[in-house]
């Protein structure tokens, strides 16, 4: 946290505006030797770097230096034009709230991880007689057992597959297994225990769920052993068919063991963390490695703020990847970082207990991590590759569309609706580096005055949205979020409505491209429309039109996938969602003990008051809402 005698937040001018070393010189004397995070800006108050010190005064007097530095370190510091500081109690602050900082500003001289989804885990939940087994993203609020992370859904979703053949636990919803009559499918093809219906009983199934959770905690060894003695038994009292049943548990679990790759015997909890660095990029790989099995692993590509060395790489992925995420108690790095005893303190402190960084030199952990790094090599390898081929095809597309540069940013824009219904845009982003998933936008279709089926109305009110959102938070566009070129799905009337929209909000210097279908509406025969000139079509075997194609299927997919969920979403929509103080708890309570919605609006008070965590207050509100008038 910021000392309460911290200097201000806004931007403090050096004397007269000088800039590089002679700007930084002059804040020497304002310093001391407190710790805490500092922050330099160009001209225009951007800023270049976030870094932390242990004493301020002493750090700040390095940059004032005018040689010793890095070509990347001294073009930062010939772009300072004033500096930012935050004084903090300790050191560990310091480096916390570095970290915060370069993930909200993002600035171009810091390491900076870019792609820093969740990770999904298994939940075996504990507020029901027979607990359900599922997979789980995100803050955990559900009362259950928690494992993971695992690398990926994919991860996740193979392994509760394997375990729903060997420990037969439920998968469905409450609501589900409230309401089931008979088995399901799951039980006939020996996936379920099915205890919906009575088919096991509470004692049984809480065995079913013991053993699953001892295999998850690492003691899979104790499980096999004790299903192959219930196999021998049932084998002996010659009940064959049980015998086979734990015959095909047994396998199903040495599956899932064999499909975990390395199983490290000596490592039980940790994060096997890579890093490899090549022309300028880097990839950090992860190994998730929790009760002596591997979950997984995956490959991160942070922007490594124009040459940073491998310590001041890793360190910052450790600080971001870990802000919102729980550490393991073991760290397994390729490379040491420089702060390793802040980072320790940090993490630990995240954890509620110690955590251990370690760069192994020999046995089997240094084994792990030498996989890790391997993989990372070999990841960032296809990586470049994909970028060359992608800088090519950019390059392409300027050449063919007469743009001047290569693109960097591609909006494509579509819409989805069934006769004016449920109508979404969706907006799809792709550059240098391929598509840009975490910058693909939907926007629910808000016109009341639309006709239905209008798709020059819905796209105004799409690109109206966009770039009015755009011109208000980034109006000198400096931010990389302004496109360089706009294709549209649509010919030359679609094009000259979206050029006219385009001009009304002032904004009629972005390139546009309209991508008809052309003759037959058959792949391959599409023809370009740009405002003002003749349409034209590109050779059938060109990369760059199979580009176009990938790019307007990818927006074409997000659209109606958008327009589904939406869909979905009205189909299961109740007069109970409009109900004040009814949430998805209370209305599933209501479902459960009438049936339908529509028996509860008919329900009288009396009955209301009988659901459970139905108050009597609440009982007269939705009684009143659905009786008023």
């Amino acid at each position: 946290m910021p000392h309460n005698n911290a200097p201000s937040a806004a931007p403090e001018q050096a004397p007269d505006g000088p800039r590089g070393h002679d700007c930084i010189q002059a804040y020497l004397k304002t310093l001391d030797g407190s710790p805490g995070v500092y922050r330099m800006l160009d001209a225009e108050s951007r800023v270049l770097y976030v870094g932390k010190a242990r004493n301020l005064k002493a750090r700040v007097s390095n940059y004032a230096r005018p040689s010793g530095h890095s070509s990347r370190i001294a073009r930062m510091i010939s772009e300072t034009a004033s500096m930012m500081f935050l004084t903090t109690r300790t050191e560990t602050e310091a480096l916390l709230l570095e970290q915060n900082l370069i993930k909200q500003l993002k600035p171009r001289y810091n390491v900076l991880l870019r792609d820093d989804k969740s990770f999904p885990n298994i939940l075996v939940t504990k507020d029901h007689a027979f607990p359900q087994i599922r997979k789980h993203r995100g803050r955990k609020a559900s009362r259950g057992s928690y494992y993971g992370p695992f690398a990926s859904a994919g991860a996740v979703n193979r392994t509760l597959n394997q375990l729903q053949k060997v420990f037969l636990l439920r998968t469905c919803s409450d609501t589900t297994f409230d309401s089931r009559t008979r088995p399901c499918l799951l039980f006939q093809i020996k996936r379920c225990a099915a205890p919906c219906t009575g088919e096991i009983d509470k004692q049984a199934y809480a065995a079913l769920v013991a053993d699953a959770e001892r295999f998850l905690s690492g003691r899979s060894t104790r499980v096999q052993e004790e299903l192959a003695e219930q196999m021998a038994a049932a084998a002996e009292a010659m009940e064959f068919e049980r015998a086979a049943a734990l015959r095909d548990r047994i396998r199903a679990l040495t599956q899932v063991q064999s499909a975990q790759g390395i199983n490290p015997r000596g490592v039980t909890e940790a994060d096997v963390i890579a890093l490899h660095m090549d022309g300028g990029q880097a990839c950090v790989q992860v190994f998730f490695i929790r009760a002596n099995q591997n979950w997984g692993n995956r490959d991160f590509y942070p922007r490594t703020g124009a040459g940073a060395d491998a310590a001041e790489v890793l360190e910052a992925f450790l600080g971001q990847f870990y802000s919102d995420k729980q550490p393991p108690r073991l760290l397994l790095l390729s490379d040491g970082i420089e702060n390793d005893d802040l980072m320790t303190e940090a993490l630990s402190q995240k954890a509620g207990r110690k955590v251990e960084i370690a760069v192994p030199q020999r046995g089997e952990k240094a084994e792990l991590v030498a996989g890790a790094a391997r993989n990372a090599r070999e990841s960032l390898a296809r990586k470049m590759a994909e970028s060359a081929t992608q800088t090519k095809l950019l390059a392409g597309l300027a050449e063919a569309f007469a743009l001047p540069a290569p693109p960097q940013r591609i909006e494509v824009y579509d819409n989805s609706h069934i006769q004016g219904t449920n109508a979404v845009g969706g907006m799809i982003v792709a550059g240098p580096e391929g598509l840009m998933k975490n910058a693909y936008r939907k926007f629910n279709i808000k016109g009341a005055d639309l006709t239905p089926g209008d798709d020059f109305g819905m796209m105004k009110e799409v690109l109206t949205r966009r770039f009015e959102r755009l011109m208000k938070d980034d109006p000198d566009r400096q931010s990389g979020t302004w496109p360089d070129l706009l294709l549209i799905d649509g010919g030359a009337g679609q094009v000259s409505a979206v050029a006219g929209i385009m001009a009304d909000l002032g904004v009629d210097d972005i390139p546009m491209v309209g991508v008809a279908k052309g003759v037959d509406r058959d792949a391959g025969k599409e023809e370009f429309h740009r405002p003002g000139q003749r349409p034209f079509a590109l050779r059938h075997n060109d990369p760059v039109l199979y580009f176009v194609q990938r790019l307007r299927d990818e927006a074409h997919r997000f659209a109606i996938g958008a327009h589904r969920a939406k869909r979905a979403k009205a189909i299961s929509a109740t007069p109970l969602d409009d109900v004040p103080g009814v949430g998805g708890t209370r209305k599933r309570a209501l479902l459960a003990h009438f049936g339908s919605a529509k028996a509860v609006a008919g329900a009288n008070l009396a009955d209301l008051k009988a659901v459970d965590g139905i108050s009597d207050t609440l009982a007269e509100t939705i009684y009143d809402f659905f009786h008023s008038g």
